[in-house]
């Protein structure tokens, strides 16, 4: 009689744990339209249509783990950005890695050096 009504009492309170735990594991929030963590403010030259702010813009409309990376704008001595992004990865870190590196990369291919020096990571979610 015992172990009947404990194996009922024990059942019972693992449903209710499992029915309050089971809101927070499948309401993952969405990262859409989040800026993340951002680490310095993003700025375009005045009138730019390029592909930076494209790619920051579809860094803000992605889903999932995002970074945008970008070197420093001076308006007084660089008159142009570079940029890479990657855009839902697995991981926030992985993200950053790769964003940092298309930058990198796009430094090297247009063998342009900037006055602030390199890439650095702007935003990140």
């Amino acid at each position: 009689m015992r172990v009947r009504f404990f194996q009922k009492t024990t059942a019972s309170i693992l449903a209710g744990l499992l029915i309050l735990a089971a809101p927070g594991v499948g309401t993952a929030e969405s990262l859409a339209g989040s800026k993340g963590d951002r680490r310095f403010a993003v700025h375009f030259p005045p009138g730019s249509t390029g592909d930076c702010p494209k790619a920051y813009k579809a860094y803000v409309a992605a889903s999932g783990h995002s970074a945008y990376a970008t070197s420093f704008y001076s308006r007084v001595v660089d008159l142009y950005i570079i940029c890479g992004s990657r855009l839902n990865a697995p991981s926030q870190k992985a993200a950053e890695e790769m964003a940092l590196r298309n930058c990198q990369s796009g430094l090297t291919r247009w063998k342009v050096k900037t006055a602030s020096g390199g890439c650095a990571i702007a935003a990140s979610k």
